[in-house]
């Protein structure tokens, strides 16, 4: 079912149109004129209008102009009805945006049959639609995901970068230190304690994608010189 809106100034002509959808279970609005019409469009979204051409207060290639400025409204099937049958109002109609065209008057068949295509047509641009929409809100989560990421990783390595500037020179001035010991069991202690503490950090460095790019050539050398001082004991 559909909720259709006709937009006709001939009372005869709307209750008949309105009769034959709502015999087809589709739930029919009317306006009597262009004005109400395009108010009524904009404020409850038909899935199908169909609107005579001539009509007072606007007419229906006025209203059709109306309804495409409105993103809301612009890509509402519009069938336009006209007692002309001159090929220059049906050209006019259709290169102002309608859908399709009807003239006056016109058959059970030949309404069924227009509003039914427009409708199928209306159905397959939603459904496409609402799989693109689909798509970029998956792109969009992705991207997301992506930037929180990044954002995660330069803050852990932004603060181990911290970390390491503060542990450093502790490091080094313990080993300098250390190393000025006589052997024996309590400086053999603290060279061991400082070498697993280095090597946690070596460690996490080693868990962090790029981590190379953190270690600077000083930390790089000072875990050199580590090694070298643990290999003396």
């Amino acid at each position: 079912m559909a909720k259709i809106l006709v937009i006709e100034d001939e009372e005869l002509v709307r209750a008949n149109i309105a009769e034959l959808l709502d015999a087809e279970e589709h739930a029919v609005v009317t306006a009597e004129n262009g004005f109400l019409g395009a108010l009524w469009a904009q404020e409850h979204l038909p899935d199908l209008i169909i609107c005579d051409v001539m009509m007072p207060e606007l007419s229906g290639y006025e209203v059709l102009a109306t309804l495409s400025e409105n993103p809301d409204t612009a890509m509402i099937p519009f069938i336009f009805l006209t007692a002309m049958a001159d090929k220059s109002e049906i050209r006019q109609g259709m290169t102002s945006g309608a859908d399709d065209y009807l003239t006056k008057p016109f058959s059970r068949a030949e309404l069924l049959e227009a509003v039914n295509t427009r409708l199928a047509k209306r159905e397959i641009v939603h459904r496409q639609y609402n799989r693109e929409y689909q798509r970029a809100e998956q792109l969009q989560e992705k991207i997301s995901k992506i930037q929180t990421s990044t954002e995660v990783k330069e803050h852990v390595i932004e603060q181990l970068q911290q970390d390491l500037k503060k542990s450093i020179p502790k490091l080094s001035l313990a080993i300098q230190m250390l190393s000025k010991l006589e052997p024996g069991a309590r400086r053999d202690c603290c060279l061991q304690i400082l070498k697993e503490a280095c090597t946690d950090e070596i460690s996490l460095l080693n868990q962090i994608p790029d981590a190379q790019a953190v270690l600077t050539p000083e930390s790089s050398a000072l875990f050199r010189e580590l090694e070298t001082v643990d290999s003396r004991v």
